[in-house]
């Protein structure tokens, strides 16, 4: 019995791991199909004949923790920049895998409390729990919705444009389906599952159909001319400039040659974030001699920077994008929203203190949140632009951008030179792709150390600076697609999804029962 659990386990964690190469960089998303339908054969297998709860509990948390332990091993090299924090690598490496497993466990643990005796009911139960508690974990205290299945078809553009419709939850349940579909016709029991089997198949067609059809109509809009070049930089400035006194005229010097700025045209420079060292906003006029001599009037920069307040004897800083003129005046400000947990800000700051526990982006101690997700408004010409900026990770969150799509496309700025050489700084660029298309709007990124890139609403990339390269590329003609089902329903289409699942999950125990 022991060597039998043993190798269980073992299978499952395997299957966990092997899920994970079907995720960025790799997409091989074939695997899907099938380590979900031997995932749900096992589960089905074991409904006949195991007793003890705690076990499915268990076959849930493996095959969550093996999945999460390949695909976010790089969570850690963040924490080599800091000697300090070199003791929490070990920790960390199993920790965080075995805190998002757990989302897999509960959802095998309820699979196994319902005890579905229909193999409908059960295929569409499954389904359902392990989709709700990828959303549960993407929204939960702050959320990590990192690494959902659905991201493993990162490059099928044509087939992911429904979720400018249903939205990236929805579309990752209904794939969870479909990745389970081999084993719902390998263990039929009737021509029921044959007929769930061919209408799930015909689901592809139309979502081919669709993405089809929606290219056709973008290509055919007419082309905007923006009263901005928008200059998106990509550079790798190395992250040790936090650590080694790096000069911060150096850096400046480094991004005026990547920008490569010219004075008589309109330009809007987008800098990654954070990529000025030893300075906060309220002291980078310091550095308006070097800027000037390089920028004119007809020249905006936008960037990341930390700024600061103080409010009697404490001291706020907040992670913001502001927008600067050629003087550094500044112009605008937005200060982040969603907030990285360790990385940017300690839960129960006052007692993980005690421990060593600091953020890592910052010595300074936890950022403080803004208060407002902001749109920027820029005029020139008698030409209106307005876009969304998002800092970093803020670009993760599927429908919780902000509740005014009034505007023209998003800016995300990035440093993602805290994943390391790793598959990290990948999967952080593939969910621009998936905001692209949810919410029919151009994103332009800029990054430091990872990607930059101009994704147009359908998520292809028009323009790219790939990994570990420096230079520009510019935005300046658009077509704008129609505001789009996704954004102005948001999730409430998942949840409907959701309802019919749990529908159909009764509807057919019921059957069975009868």
């Amino acid at each position: 019995m022991n060597k039998k659990f043993f190798i269980e386990s073992l299978i499952l964690l395997i299957l966990g791991g092997l899920t994970s190469l079907s995720l960025p960089p790799f997409n091989f998303f074939f695997i899907n199909f099938f380590t979900f339908s031997i995932f749900f054969s096992f589960l089905i297998k074991k409904l006949k004949f195991q007793t003890n709860k705690k076990f499915f509990f268990y076959y849930g948390w493996l095959f969550g923790f093996g999945y999460f332990l390949a695909s976010l091993y790089w969570i850690t090299i963040s924490l080599t920049f800091d000697k300090d924090l070199n003791f929490l690598i070990p920790i960390g490496i199993i920790l965080v895998p075995s805190f998002l497993a757990i989302f897999y466990g509960l959802a095998t643990l309820i699979l196994y409390l319902y005890d579905p005796r229909n193999l409908l009911s059960a295929f569409f139960l499954f389904s359902s729990l392990l989709g709700f508690t990828e959303f549960i974990r993407g929204n939960i205290l702050t959320g990590f919705p990192w690494n959902l299945i659905i991201y493993s078809l990162s490059e099928e553009l044509t087939f992911i444009s429904i979720i400018s419709i249903v939205g990236t939850y929805s579309l990752n349940l209904v794939m969870i389906s479909l990745f389970t579909l081999p084993a719902l016709f390998i263990l039929r029991q009737s021509k029921k599952e044959i007929f769930i089997c061919i209408i799930f198949l015909l689901l592809p067609i139309f979502f081919f159909t669709f993405g089809t059809f929606k290219e056709k109509r973008f290509l055919n809009n007419e082309i905007k001319q923006s009263p901005y070049i928008f200059r998106v930089i990509g550079s790798n400035i190395n992250l040790e400039r936090f650590y080694d006194n790096t000069q911060t005229e150096t850096v400046i010097n480094e991004l005026i040659l990547l920008s490569a700025p010219e004075k008589k045209k309109k330009i809007f420079f987008i800098w990654p974030e954070g990529i000025i060292p030893n300075a906060y906003q309220d002291e980078f006029y310091l550095y308006s001699d070097i800027i000037e001599e390089h920028f004119g009037e007809n020249h905006l920069i936008g960037l990341g920077i930390i700024a600061r307040e103080t409010e009697g004897d404490k001291k706020e800083f907040y992670n913001s994008f502001s927008i600067f003129d050629s003087k550094l005046n500044l112009i605008d400000n937005y200060r982040k929203l969603n907030l990285v947990p360790f990385g940017e800000f300690i839960p129960f700051e006052n007692i993980l203190n005690k421990i060593g526990l600091k953020s890592i982006t910052n010595d300074f101690g936890s950022f403080t949140k803004g208060s407002e997700r902001k749109i920027f408004e820029i005029e020139k010409n008698n030409k209106k632009l307005r876009f969304l900026p998002l800092i970093c990770y803020e670009i993760i969150y599927s429908g919780n951008l902000t509740k005014d799509f009034d505007f023209d496309f998003i800016i995300n700025i990035s440093e993602d030179g805290w994943f390391g050489q790793s598959i990290g700084p990948k999967q952080h660029f593939t969910h621009s792709i998936f905001r692209a298309i949810e919410n029919g709007k151009y994103v332009l990124r800029a990054s430091n150390n990872g990607m930059a890139a101009i994704i147009n609403p359908l998520g292809q990339i028009e323009k790219k600076i790939d990994y570990g390269v420096n230079g520009y590329i510019d935005f300046e003609n658009r077509r704008d697609l129609d505001k789009t089902i996704f954004s102005t329903f948001g999730n409430v289409i998942f949840m409907i999804l959701i309802l019919l699942y749990i529908f159909l999950t009764f509807s057919f125990n019921r059957i069975r029962n009868e």
